[in-house]
């Protein structure tokens, strides 16, 4: 199986950046490569994508937010691009973002439902297709693979079974991640046969459940930001929407997860030569503005 679409979440509020976010949506803030050139962050999601031979990509906006997403994408007018014939790398940015435009598509997340209420906007979309989901709010690099491409490469080998990237946190950190229990595969151990997800576990559960061998103590292994998705997703989304199944009053992503898991198994993959950038949070911010045009 080859994967051939993504999906980016970028239909929140953004609250935490207000008022900046009030005047420009977060996943469009200005973020320096190691290029040099300054990009709105999600374009950097369609870098990656586009290198790891996705197809189609689905934009999760809110109401009347896919014009500004593809006004960025169509660039400047001609006037603007004449002067930027000074600046051949500018010029060859702006005819790229073209192209990406056309492999874009758009879901519309109408209410602010919670994430697995996003992710189900896409259901047309994915059309019984497996996705890759990315954070929008969030980057990925790795070396000496990009973590995109590996892990959408577990496509053509997990057996129709979802596999969540997942990397190494603390006791500190669990209040942020779903976070698994597993045993690792003989054969690849970085594969991980899933036997438990919890959403923003207690230490305390986290201590009682959620083992992994081959882990210092203390340590856990939790969402790293990105998932590939088998579609039977939708079909646990779409019971739980029905449902009124909810997580502090939202669809949660994470339940529908550890639901499928329950159904048909479920696989994480332990990123170790990749790094994750939080935009988030304005502190997050700050250091990951910094920390991302170094980067490995």
């Amino acid at each position: 199986m080859k994967l051939r679409k993504a999906v980016i979440p970028i239909a929140g509020l953004g609250t935490r950046h207000f008022p900046a976010s009030h005047a420009v949506k977060k996943e469009l803030f200005p973020v320096v490569g190691q290029d040099g050139i300054a990009r709105a962050l999600f374009h950097y999601h369609l870098f990656e994508l586009a290198a790891a031979g996705i197809e189609e990509i689905c934009i999760i906006v809110q109401p009347g937010e896919d014009e500004m997403v593809r006004s960025y994408l169509r660039g400047p007018d001609s006037n603007y691009l004449k002067r930027l014939e000074k600046y051949p790398a500018l010029l060859r940015e702006a005819e790229q973002m073209r192209d990406f435009e056309k492999r874009v598509r758009f879901s519309v997340q109408h209410e602010q439902e919670g994430y697995g209420h996003a992710v189900f906007q896409t259901k047309s979309f994915a059309s019984g297709e497996m996705v890759l989901l990315s954070l929008g709010d969030h980057l990925f690099r790795g070396k000496p693979v990009s973590p995109y491409l590996e892990l959408a490469e577990m496509a053509a080998s997990s057996n129709g079974k979802s596999v969540s990237a997942v990397n190494r946190i603390s006791a500190g950190e669990l209040k942020g991640y779903g976070t698994i229990a597993g045993r690792r595969r003989r054969d690849n151990p970085r594969l991980i046969d899933v036997s438990l997800i919890v959403e923003k576990p207690t230490v305390a559960v986290a201590k009682e459940k959620l083992h992994v061998d081959g882990l210092p103590e203390s340590t856990w292994l939790g969402w790293f930001g990105m998932h590939l998705l088998a579609p039977s997703i939708y079909e646990v989304l779409g019971e739980m929407i029905r449902d009124n199944i909810r997580d502090n009053g939202e669809f949660q992503l994470t339940r529908a997860q550890e639901i499928q898991r329950q159904r048909e198994g479920y696989l994480a993959l332990e990123m170790t030569g990749a790094e994750r950038f939080d935009f988030g949070v304005p502190d997050d911010f700050v250091r990951s503005i910094q920390s991302f045009r170094g980067g490995i």
